[in-house]
């Protein structure tokens, strides 16, 4: 049954042009309800760098995904307060404006849902409620002028819904374009070497773009909400199921519940994966080379041979972008008096 799912997999995906493929767009989806404008992501960029929104002050958004370096945090799993570890890796902020849903296990929708969960969870942010978090905001004055101006048409301007559209709004400047596969895509044919078109030849042959396709490699033509989840592994049984551990975390089931969603995933996109490590929702791969044969054979049966996956490393790392250039905020001070967090 499994070789039977892997050629059908096979077989949908030569069909399917590798010039499909495309470059990652200029401009990001971005809601109705939450324009883009300067004064929100001005606000949006302080609160994503403000420990103060965690329950003792020292975790922000930036802790856990890093937009000085690659959008996440270099670690196997994601570190809270108080040093606690939750039980999945951090993935990275850059491009993820393209995503359909967000979090490994495609729990929230969209951005804006996806930054009000950490607030409150217990191992990342740890604040008990969000009045509490709006709370705090309330008491530094800066950041009752800095809502008022980002949404001049509320009465009440601070509010959770608020801070979550401004940091969405910030996030959706972070994305990296003209990597050398899109330069390529568009028309310079020197921008890759010759070992990387090999690459990405290959991944188009023995199946990857079933699943890794579309302008941020994670689903073609998805509307925002919509995810693109795949099994993980596709076929259980190899040693890798437990040499790193594929099996015991079931990903979209503890969402949903449904036994057809057990070990499913939110495909993750492929743009600047180079600079990801440790992979997998798990970060138990440690290099890039492992994490394509693990892919190879727990989703396609294969066993890639090294020149394959030099190959197909050769081109994930064409997909490196262009990051642009990100300064620290100052962030709104108390005055006179001193905001002291709970211990």
């Amino acid at each position: 049954m499994h070789l039977r799912k892997s050629l059908l997999l096979f077989s949908a995906l030569v069909s399917t042009s590798v010039w499909a493929l495309k470059p990652l767009p200029q401009k990001v989806p971005t809601p109705a309800d939450n324009p883009i404008t300067p004064a929100k992501v001005e606000l949006g960029k302080m609160l994503y760098f403000d420990p103060r929104l965690s329950i003792d002050g020292t975790i922000s958004c930036n802790s856990c995904h890093n937009v000085m370096a690659d959008g996440a945090d270099g670690r196997p799993v994601g570190v809270g307060v108080r040093g606690q570890r939750g039980g999945r890796g951090s993935p990275t902020v850059w491009n993820s404006a393209f995503n359909s849903v967000q979090f490994w296990d495609g729990r929230a929708a969209s951005l804006e849902d996806q930054a009000k969960g950490p607030l409150t969870n217990p191992i990342e942010m740890g604040m008990p409620n969000h009045d509490e978090v709006i709370k705090r905001i309330n008491q530094i004055p800066g950041y009752v002028s800095a809502f008022k101006k980002a949404f001049p048409k509320d009465n009440s301007a601070v509010n959770i819904d608020n801070l979550a559209k401004a940091i969405a709004t910030y996030e959706r400047t972070l994305i990296t374009p003209n990597s050398p596969f899109d330069k390529f895509i568009k028309g310079n044919k020197k921008a890759m070497t010759a070992q990387q078109i090999r690459g990405m030849k290959l991944i188009e042959e023995i199946g990857c773009t079933s699943c890794h396709t579309g302008d941020n490699f994670n689903g073609e033509g998805l509307k925002m909400g919509e995810g693109n989840y795949q099994p993980f592994p596709q076929i259980p049984g190899s040693d890798y199921d437990k040499k790193y551990d594929l099996l015991s975390d079931k990903g979209r089931y503890e969402v949903t519940k449904k036994n057809d969603d057990k070990n499913h995933w939110r495909v993750p996109t492929w743009r600047n994966v180079a600079l990801t490590a440790p992979y997998f929702h798990n970060g138990k791969v440690k290099t890039l080379d492992e994490a394509v044969r693990v892919m190879g054979k727990t989703q396609l049966g294969m066993d890639l041979t090294d020149p394959q996956v030099s190959d197909i490393v050769a081109f994930l790392n064409a997909l490196t972008g262009e990051f642009p250039k990100q300064t620290m905020p100052i962030l709104p001070p108390t005055e006179n008096f001193s905001l002291t967090p709970e211990p």
